[in-house]
């Protein structure tokens, strides 16, 4: 049997939002193993001078616990 977790975080970039999901799984990864999904909950963008300056997402990290 196997268990899930999931934990909600936040990222951004100033590229895409495809870049935005890269780093969240990039920067999570560094902390924790068996990532199985991610689920992008909620897009948005900040604007400056009617310029597109950032694009942010809110996502769901699932990954596996390990069992003893």
């Amino acid at each position: 049997m196997s268990v899930l977790k999931v934990v909600e975080i936040l990222g951004n970039s100033p590229v895409s939002f495809e870049d935005a999901i890269k780093n969240v799984v990039s920067e999570a990864s560094k902390t924790i193993k068996d990532i199985k999904s991610v689920y992008v909950q909620d897009m948005q963008v900040t604007v400056n001078n009617n310029e597109i300056s950032e694009y942010r997402v809110t996502a769901k990290v699932c990954f596996g616990i390990m069992s003893v």
